[in-house]
């Protein structure tokens, strides 16, 4: 059985370069091997991985990892929340070197985000997500790129910004830790988008909810971890792990009355299209 996490953030284990909390969440951990981490989750038959960026330097961390990982691929972005730190800069700084268009031609590259818009939060305005979202739209659809899109409690906002970004092109990318309505999930399929599950499926108490992802289809669907957040049930309190991808896709298979194969060679098979992967 062959699965991809299709997003992760394993590559913050290795840098200590400056103060990210999802670095400093690996290190309390205890966890400081990556090798290990990709090890067992091939055992797990996770066998492969795309680490994905949350700022610029992260974006050229996970770059730098998937390039020294075979199985490995990265996607770079600006999360919403970081937002506030981009809006001002100048178009010349956007386009000059060591931003995200100064990775997006790497062959390691695979999709440019996680990006999109945080209204549960309030670390950036509404207006600074906006403006660093239609900058990302823009490095995708210059480069040909998926988009993985981080969304929540936004949905209103963002299809008109999607929309009069991409125009008439068909924009390919998937709603990173979807955890919404059945009228949001329908609004995601009917782009042609596609829809990330995690851990959450797993835990969480709303029954409104696990018929929703009981109603994505299978062909539409892809699973990831997050790592190292959204640990899956029966792990939780312990480190998320690529290899807990195997744990989620088995429960919404028997959520979805089909077998850990079937689900897993569809999944597989979306990632490989979306991603380009080989």
């Amino acid at each position: 059985m062959q699965i991809v996490d299709s997003h992760c953030h394993i590559h913050q284990i290795v840098t200590s370069d400056y103060n990210d909390p999802t670095h400093e969440k690996w290190k309390n951990a205890g966890v400081t091997d990556a090798d290990r981490l990709i090890a067992d989750a091939t055992a797990a038959g996770v066998d492969t991985l795309i680490c994905v960026g949350t700022d610029v330097n992260d974006s050229h961390l996970a770059v730098e990892f998937a390039r020294a990982h075979n199985n490995c691929f990265a996607s770079i972005g600006i999360h919403p929340h970081e937002a506030k730190r981009y809006a001002g800069m100048p178009q010349a700084v956007w386009d000059g070197p060591d931003m995200l268009e100064d990775l997006a031609d790497n062959t390691k590259v695979v999709a440019v985000g996680e990006c999109g818009l945080d209204y549960f939060y309030t670390h950036s305005s509404k207006a600074d997500q906006e403006l660093v979202l239609r900058k990302q739209f823009a490095v995708a659809l210059e480069y040909g790129l998926p988009m993985i899109f981080h969304i929540r409690e936004a949905f209103d906002d963002f299809w008109p910004i999607f929309h009069s970004s991409v125009g008439s092109t068909k924009q390919q990318g998937v709603v990173h830790s979807f955890t919404g309505t059945r009228q949001e999930l329908d609004e995601i399929l009917e782009r042609g988008l596609y829809v990330g599950v995690n851990g959450i499926a797993t835990f969480t108490r709303d029954k409104d909810q696990l018929e929703v992802y009981k109603a994505i289809p299978p062909e539409r669907m892809l699973i990831e971890t997050d790592a190292p957040y959204l640990t899956p049930t029966p792990y939780r309190g312990k480190i998320c792990e690529s290899k807990h991808a195997a744990t989620t896709l088995s429960f919404v298979a028997q959520l979805q009355g089909i077998t850990d194969q079937q689900l897993a060679t569809v999944t597989t098979q979306n990632a490989r299209h979306l991603f380009n992967l080989p």
